[in-house]
This record gives structure tokens, C-alpha cells and sequence, in this order.
């Protein structure tokens, strides 16, 4: 199982750092893919070095999972090779997006019609063809996970490997994260 974590300059480092994370102790091949550097500047001034850039990752990925974050979002909402990623992904894997991405990044793609998914209450707006239910923290709908932002990001990644690996290796993290 491979996932690649795509990160523009003003991500929200939680809801990027958390997924890489659990990822990884789900047994899951992580890339952490930069967006113009492998030096990449969250919201809150933090850096992180990316394993690549997104051009060098191949087209292989199981899960591509979208950080949310103003502007990392709608940096990544740009970029090409993100959004041919997103398409191709979402043919034959998990599209995970969380706050802000949802509705920026996936908001125009087309791949949310008659999908139940959540966004950062307001950041609806981006994506006004598409519903929104914001009553909920994190959506499952069909091979598409969204969540409301960043205090929803270990629950976020612990849905990730439910839905991607099973609910016993979710458990077995979850136990040893204290995330019940």
C-alpha cells in the first residue's frame, strides 16, 4: 500500500504531520511530495523537508491525502501534476482531503457530485455546487474521506487505514495512540 501527502507552502502542519504519521505505523509507504521545493513552509511558520517533489513521484499511489491550510490549499488547487494525481488516483484508490481542501482542491474536480463530504465550516463557499454536510467531523463516501480540520486530523488518518487496510490494524493504532 503507497500513499503520497502532497504539501504547498501554507499547509496546515497538523493536518499533514498526523497522517504521514499514522500512515507510517500502519506499515504504509509514505511520500511526502513538496509542491515547487522538498522545503515546504506550513500556515504556522513550520518547515518540513518533503522525500520528493511532486513531479518525481510516479503514478502509482493507493491514497493521495490533500492537507487543507490557507494558502496551501488553493496551492495545491493549482498545481497540475496535484490535480492529474487527484484524478488519477480516485479511479482506483482513496482521495483524502481534510478543511480547507475539500472544498478548494476538490471542489472543482467533479469527483464530489452526489458525494457526502464535509469541509472547514466557510471554506463551502470555495465549491458552491457542491453540498456540504457540516454537522459531521469526517465523511466516508464511496473511495472519498473528508473532514471538518486540524482537531479532526487523527481521526481523519485512523478512518484513512480503516478504509484503506481494515478496521483491526485502525484498532491496534488507535489503542497505542490513546484515540479510542
Amino acid at each position: 500500500m503507497k500513499a503520497l501527502i502532497c504539501l504547498a507552502e501554507g499547509f496546515e502542519e497538523v493536518e499533514a504531520i498526523t497522517p504521514i504519521d499514522i500512515l507510517r505505523r500502519a506499515e504504509v509507504d509514505v511520500t511526502v511530495a513538496g509542491i515547487g521545493s522538498t522545503v515546504v513552509v506550513g500556515s504556522h511558520n513550520i518547515s518540513v523537508t518533503a522525500d520528493k517533489l511532486i513531479e518525481e513521484c510516479d503514478e502509482s499511489y493507493d491514497i493521495i491525502v490533500l492537507p487543507g491550510g490557507m494558502p496551501g490549499a488553493v496551492n495545491l488547487s493549482k498545481d497540475f501534476d496535484v490535480v492529474r494525481r487527484i484524478i488519477n488516483t480516485a479511479q482506483k484508490g482513496w482521495v483524502c482531503a481534510i478543511c480547507a481542501a475539500p472544498a478548494v482542491v476538490l471542489g472543482n474536480t467533479g469527483l464530489l457530485e452526489g458525494k457526502e463530504c464535509v469541509c472547514y465550516p466557510g471554506m463551502e463557499v470555495a465549491a458552491p455546487n457542491v453540498k456540504f454536510e457540516l454537522k459531521k467531523r469526517c465523511v466516508v463516501s464511496d473511495n472519498i474521506i473528508t473532514a471538518q480540520g486540524p482537531g479532526v486530523a487523527t481521526e481523519f488518518a485512523l478512518k484513512i487505514v480503516e478504509c484503506a487496510i481494515s478496521k483491526e490494524k485502525r484498532d491496534e493504532i488507535a489503542k497505542g495512540f490513546l484515540a479510542g
